[in-house]
């Protein structure tokens, strides 16, 4: 029978630094066409507001093939639930039968996105990074923040988000984390997006927006934006305007994005061309093709795909077997 972790015990079993690897690697294999990866399904509910995504795939000639069931309902707050939940089922390859249920609660997800951001900022952002912006209050934008930490040599951040209320919350919360307190990161609230796309050159966005947050003519020289919101149809976080302007344009999925996400925008409106946008498999194993210049606007935009999720899957699985509880 299948052996089920929850929460707290997948929580032990993940170890960051491996984990941000591991997700670049699986970037790599995506980007080299060695990942089995069908199409996002997408489950989208009016009454109570909500979306599913479900995502699978597997790695060719791996043990194991992963699926994964990750939910998001918008008033859920109201009835002082939790916002997501979520499962990622592991099964063998070789049999099809079920290995190892991971009840998530979408944890993994989130920690998989916020490893995509350190990845994209890796390679991407400029190599002084004088002030990162935030721009959500969820778990998201706090976890994006946590796994910069070992990969941005930075001392000051700047938050925004619609709920100032909420903002001043998130500086607090993260005030009182361990990871920031040893980072010794400066938090304050931005007044308003031109304040932090004007000191920032390192962005982050994370929310569920329909309309554009950030203008093209907001972006200052040499600034990175990762933007992860963007994972449905109909959200976007970015004018159409500035992904033209930007100097690089990388996709998780060139697929997925120009699907449903940020790029999808910019090539509907033909401000993009397709052709021009760049895999983050692809930058990372052919650094050339990054940022050539410290002047550069660069942009990532992060849909979030299978192989995520079977790296880290495979990370829980391993580690299990493995008896390696390392405290992640």
């Amino acid at each position: 029978m299948a052996e089920v972790l929850k929460l707290d015990e997948i929580k032990q079993l993940i170890d960051v630094p491996k984990l941000i690897q591991a997700i670049e690697d699986g970037f790599v294999l995506y980007s080299e066409d060695k990942v089995v990866v069908p199409p996002v399904g997408f489950l989208n509910f009016k009454e109570p507001p909500g979306d599913v995504h479900i995502k699978y795939g597997y790695v060719k000639g791996d043990d194991v093939y992963v699926l994964k069931v990750a939910s998001g309902f918008y008033d859920n707050e109201k009835l002082g639930v939790p916002f997501a939940d979520g499962v990622i089922l592991v099964f063998s390859q070789q049999t099809g039968h079920l290995k190892l249920v991971l009840h998530d609660q979408c944890w993994l997800t989130d920690m998989r996105t916020a490893a995509a951001g350190a990845v994209a900022a890796r390679h991407l952002a400029p190599k002084n990074v004088s002030c990162i912006g935030i721009i959500g209050t969820g778990a998201q934008a706090r976890m994006q923040l946590e796994l910069l930490k070992d990969i941005v040599d930075c001392q000051q951040c700047l938050v925004w988000g619609r709920d100032a209320g909420k903002v001043e919350k998130m500086i607090g919360d993260l005030k009182a984390n361990a990871t920031i307190q040893d980072w010794g990161l400066e938090l304050k609230a931005a007044t308003d997006i031109n304040e932090l796309a004007s000191t920032c050159n390192l962005i982050v966005t994370t929310t569920s927006a329909r309309e554009p947050l950030i203008r093209a003519d907001q972006v200052q020289p040499g600034t990175h934006i990762t933007a992860m919101g963007s994972d449905d149809h109909g959200k976007q976080e970015l004018e159409a305007e500035l992904l033209a302007k930007a100097d690089r344009v990388v996709a998780d999925s060139i697929s997925q994005c120009v699907d449903h996400g940020e790029c999808f925008h910019a090539v509907e409106n033909k401000m993009l061309e397709e052709s021009s946008i760049l895999e983050l498999g692809n930058v990372i194993k052919n650094p050339e093709l990054g940022r050539s210049s410290e002047d550069q606007i660069t942009v990532v935009d992060l849909t979030g795909v299978a192989i995520q999720d079977i790296q880290i899957a495979k990370m829980v699985n391993q580690s299990m077997n493995s008896g390696d509880n390392s405290d992640g």
